[in-house]
């Protein structure tokens, strides 16, 4: 299937920061904004879409909420990750100077990551649903003391001026996605760097999650991220999701997965697929 053919969902309103992760990662694939995390899975588990643009962590901000809870209830598969370089734009109904803005509205990781400018402007910030719905809003109601954290994109589509350029505060900031299917279109072992997702939980015993990482370190497989999260109301850290570099089917990476099997009730790959060339760039492979 050709990029033209694919439907690809996001979460989020034209103008998003996944939005333009989707025109990035597959140019030319119809992107299909969703209000909700939850109808963005949906979507692609009922077949209406062929792809997922999910993030899941930001480089300033830290994890996305509610994906980690989302992600293995829905039953879909990881075919692929992709980095974006966030850029965070402050947007103005036409005519508005510095001194008029009062307000600046957008998602709370949004106005986390412009805290310096924010602070130096002396406006308050308003939390959104998320950036590009922030900037439809505040041209909606054309109020010149109210200003907008989003993208470019957003800027064009809702025909706002960039009164201010690049004001995240730092200038790694990054966000990763995860690229979801329905199907599983797992990497083979000779496709290159490779990273394996996977959730597991440990018995509720003294140690047990340092007995069952304890095999990564043994056989010399780097997990690149480790997350906890409760079940069912629990205040346990029962359920952990990971990723590690490798493939499954090399050999320390299966002895390492046969070790973790061991003292967990539950081990489910979510998916296996080619590192980004953003890892490779920054030199985060090893």
């Amino acid at each position: 299937m050709t990029n033209s053919e694919l439907k690809i969902i996001y979460q989020g309103e034209p103008g998003a920061n996944s939005h333009l992760a989707c025109n990035d990662a597959f140019p030319g694939a119809e992107a299909i904004p969703c209000p909700t995390f939850d109808g963005a899975f949906a979507a692609v588990s009922n077949g209406d879409v062929d792809l997922g643009m999910i993030p899941i962590e930001n480089s300033v901000a830290g994890r996305v909420a509610d994906i980690h809870h989302l992600l293995p209830e829905s039953g879909l598969y990881v075919i692929g990750e992709h980095f974006e370089r966030v850029r965070h734009q402050l947007l103005v109904n036409k005519g508005t100077e510095l001194e008029d803005i009062k307000t600046v509205h957008s998602h709370t990781m949004a106005l986390g990551q412009c805290r310096k400018i924010i602070k130096e402007l002396g406006i308050m910030p308003v939390i959104e649903a998320d950036t590009a719905g922030s900037a439809r809003l505040i041209k909606e109601k054309g109020n010149k003391s109210e200003a907008a954290i989003a993208s470019t994109l957003a800027a064009e589509i809702n025909d706002l001026d960039i009164i201010k350029s690049n004001i995240e505060d730092a200038d790694h900031n990054t966000t990763r996605f995860l690229i979801l299917s329905k199907e599983p279109n797992d990497a083979l072992p000779e496709d290159g760097p490779v990273m394996t997702s996977f959730i597991f939980n440990v018995r509720n015993v003294p140690a047990a999650l340092y007995k069952a990482l304890g095999g990564f370190a043994t056989n010399s497989v780097n997990m690149t991220k480790l997350e906890s999260y409760q079940l069912e109301g629990t205040f346990n850290a029962t359920m952990f999701y990971a990723d590690i570099e490798g493939h499954p089917a090399t050999k320390n990476v299966q002895l390492a997965l046969e070790e973790l099997s061991f003292f967990s009730s539950q081990v489910r790959i979510l998916g296996t697929y080619k590192a980004h060339e953003y890892r490779l760039q920054k030199g985060r492979l090893t």
